[in-house]
């Protein structure tokens, strides 16, 4: 038959978007467009506009920020570590420039914050201090003011006596520190145990990352200059301890995690592939253009998915990894054909081949879609990956094998063995020994289902050190750091209501923490009263005060004017912009609808009683509300792992119409082994005590579209030997590629691999047990 002539021209186009393909690869490598934020696999609150953006400035607020403590016996030998750290960090620095840099000390802000709050001392009082100013009478008052001017033993001050007759400005500094859990010296020491209960003197270092931490290129950059600053230091402070915590080290264990996830499951599995092609085929021009189709496919998937969605995820990268054992399919049953039918022309056979391999194609393509119908951007990511992937991969073989492939496939060992196999291969048959086989199958499908429990917490998503995460316990414990997943989102109509609702929400928590309940929290409001409080507080210090002021000068004969003070009350706008704010900015929401919103956050010792607690502490409130992110997102993954559940029955309805078209009453031989296959390995699961998670269902998903293409090469060409190498073969390098995923330490791709490993494997054993029957004489003509 005459060859196709739109072929060359097809294959002329395909080169050229090869060709721009790899410029972009060049230049995407070179832009390191890598993500590994575990919330940017999440969907957005496009329902909440102000709770999305919470979530966001409370992540962006510590995304680049990390803390080191350096923990000695006493002050000098902290002050000395601290020295050695930072020396062995400068000299880092000046060798190579490194990602990060020392921020902002904690005394450097004490000094900056209080020079800002001094014009408006007197309007900043606490609870404690509004009630005695009130209830106190002005003799009493002056009686304290008189003996803290004359006494031998005076409270520390932070003005002159004249300024603060009643020493209420250092009262109001210990209480905003009490509240939001600062137990730093005058140094800027922290005084604490440790986890073992010996007394260290902290010192505190803050770094900032220069660019995101998120974007890393899997080396561990940052934990070596830590680990040399540390020996530095150690060798200057023996017993040293140090303690990390950020979100960069995080995101550093987590790329140089993927990266090795990357290798050991893209190139593991590539070789695999490989070596399997010249087991089956004892030929150098199958593995150079299996080969080709592969890497084509992966260029093309991480070129597209980095267009669509400007950056690529870690985990996507890795999940793409497996891509490797599903692509290399087309090639491989185009090898296995030419080899089983070395007299057809190439053409020819290309076109009896285009039906089925175009028909699986579009089932495993169609399946990987589904995974984008859930609002995950990570989600959404993998299907365009892998079926951009699968795309690119069948089109090299549909448009240049032809062309490329200009030699002879001979027989090898192993295509000869698989051809044996497939004659011994027993059927599905009417008798008492398959019945009895069924029935064993059901109870061990009961019996799986019965003991499968589901999990969708949150922390499937990701997996970090434990020694990291150990630290960054310790650190919270210590330094009172409140959790980014819990706190409170209040809203009003402007800025004023506002800070009133934080005001009678934080005296609620007040009362929690002069109980113990909690450690502390931080609201803008303690730092930033409403302009009615500030009025109110104002008036009150001044009739205090002066009444005070006259009483000691009455008994001393002398007298003392009080300071002026700011007239005007202190704004957002001009605390927005002052080294106050510093630390408290990232819960400022500004505009929100038609109002403005702000976030509370609490220093709590966890633990679902305590939660429900807080949660409490909203009600009666106007505006207020609690937010449980970790729950809340851990609720959202079980309600797509049923909504994907559903889904995938719709799927397999789908599929079976589609197989029924050009089947008919064959369509079940295609379909049945992909559901034993499934339902056998979400019992496996079961007997094995693993969890159903979403992505066990979303595995799930991708056999329905992988396991049928088995079937379907069956019954496409029906007793065609060269048909079950070429299902062999891709079954295997499938089955190797998503085992190696099994191996992965983030829990959710474990899940995802390990139930494609259960499957992959079924599917390939049950497929041939219900292959059609062909009679020899239809064998003979085939062959």
């Amino acid at each position: 038959m005459p060859r196709w002539r739109g072929w060359r021209a097809l294959a002329w186009l395909w080169l050229v978007a090869v060709l721009a393909v790899g410029v972009h690869q060049w230049r995407f490598w070179h832009e390191s467009r890598l993500e590994s934020d575990v919330l940017a696999l999440l969907p957005r609150d496009a329902h909440d506009p102000a709770l999305a953006d919470a979530t966001r400035r409370i992540a962006d607020a510590s995304a680049r920020n990390m803390v080191v403590l350096l923990g000695a016996a006493d002050a000098a030998q902290a002050r000395a570590a601290a020295q050695a750290y930072r020396a062995s960090l400068n000299t880092a620095q000046a060798a190579r420039s490194l990602p990060f840099v020392e921020s902002t000390s904690v005394e450097g802000w004490f000094d900056a914050t209080r020079e800002f709050y001094r014009p408006w001392r007197d309007r900043l009082l606490t609870d404690a201090q509004r009630v005695r100013l009130r209830d106190t009478a002005p003799d009493a008052l002056a009686e304290e003011a008189l003996a803290a001017l004359y006494g031998p033993m005076g409270s520390p001050r932070m003005t002159q006596w004249r300024e603060d007759p009643l020493n209420l400005w250092p009262q109001w500094w210990q209480a905003q520190a009490t509240a939001s859990g600062m137990r730093f010296d005058a140094d800027g020491l922290l005084q604490a145990d440790d986890s073992t209960g010996h007394a260290r003197t902290w010192a505190v270092l803050q770094f900032e990352t220069r660019g995101s931490a998120f974007r890393l290129d899997g080396e561990p950059v940052i934990d070596a200059a830590l680990d040399d600053a540390y020996a530095a230091a150690s060798k200057a402070v023996p017993d040293l301890r140090e303690l990390r915590a950020g979100v960069p080290l995080h995101a550093e264990a987590a790329a140089v995690q993927a990266s090795r996830e990357v290798n050991i499951i893209g190139f593991g599995s590539l070789a695999a592939v490989l070596l399997l092609v010249w087991l089956a085929f004892r030929s150098m021009t199958p593995i150079v253009l299996v080969a080709l189709s592969l890497l084509i496919g992966v260029a093309a998937a991480l070129s597209v998915t980095a267009m669509i969605f400007g950056q690529v995820h870690l985990l996507t990268l890795v999940f793409g990894a497996s891509l490797v054992g599903v692509a290399e399919d087309y090639g491989i049953h185009w090898f296995a054909s030419r080899q089983g039918h070395p007299r057809i022309e190439r053409w020819t056979l290309l076109r009896s081949l285009l039906p089925g391999m175009g028909l699986a194609w579009l089932t495993s393509a169609l399946a990987y879609l589904a995974l984008g119908l859930a609002p995950f951007p990570g989600l959404q990511q993998m299907a365009v990956f892998s079926a951009v992937g699968l795309g690119a991969a069948f089109l090299t073989v549909l448009c240049w094998f032809p062309w490329l492939d200009r030699g002879q496939v001979r027989p090898s060992a192993l295509s000869r063995a698989m051809q044996a196999w497939m004659s011994r291969w027993p059927r599905v048959r009417l008798t008492k020994g398959w019945w009895i086989a069924a029935a064993v199958a059901a109870v061990v499908v009961i019996g799986g289902l019965w003991q499968l429990r589901s999990n969708d917490d949150l922390r499937n998503l990701q997996s970090s050190p434990k020694a990291l995460i150990d630290q960054q316990i310790e650190i919270s414990r210590l330094l009172a750091l409140p959790s980014p997943a819990q706190f409170y989102l209040v809203r009003a109509n402007d800025t004023e209501t506002l800070l009133q609702r934080e005001h009678k929400l934080t005296a609620r928590l007040s009362s929690l923490a002069r109980e113990g309940r909690i450690h502390g929290y931080r609201a803008i409001s303690d730092w930033l009263p409403s302009q009615q409080q500030q009025a109110a507080d104002a008036a009150m210090t001044a009739r205090a005060e002066n009444a005070v002021l006259v009483q000691v000068g009455a008994a001393t004969g002398e007298q003392f004017a009080r300071p002026t003070f700011a007239s005007a009350a202190l704004s957002l706008e001009a605390w927005m912009a002052s080294p106050a704010s510093k630390p408290l900015r990232a819960l400022w929401l500004g505009r929100s609808g038609d109002g403005v919103a702000s976030v509370v956050m609490v220093d709590a010792p966890g633990g679902d009683d305590l939660l429900d607690l807080l949660a409490t502490q909203a009600q009666g409130l106007h505006g207020v509300r609690w937010v449980n992110r970790t729950a809340e997102f851990s609720s959202l993954l079980g309600h797509y792992r049923r909504m994907m559940l559903a889904l995938l029955l719709a799927g397999a309805v789908l599929v079976f119409v589609s197989l029924w078209v050009r089947y008919r009453r064959d369509a079940w031989r295609a379909m049945l082994p992909t559901v034993l296959a499934g339902l056998l390995s979400v019992a496996l699961l079961g007997w094995l005590g693993e969890p159903l998670q979403l992505f066990n269902v979303l595995a799930l998903l991708l056999l329905l579209g992988m396991g049928i293409d088995y079937g379907i090469f069956l019954l496409e060409h029906r007793g065609d030997a060269s048909a079950w190498l070429a299902v062999s073969v891709g079954a295997a390098s499938t089955w190797l590629s998503f085992g190696l995923l099994a191996l992965s330490a983030t829990p959710a791709l474990h899940a995802f691999g390990l139930t494609l490993l259960f499957g992959i494997g079924l599917v390939w054993l049950l497929s041939p047990l219900f292959r059609p029957h062909v009679p020899p004489h239809a064998q003979a003509a085939h062959d």
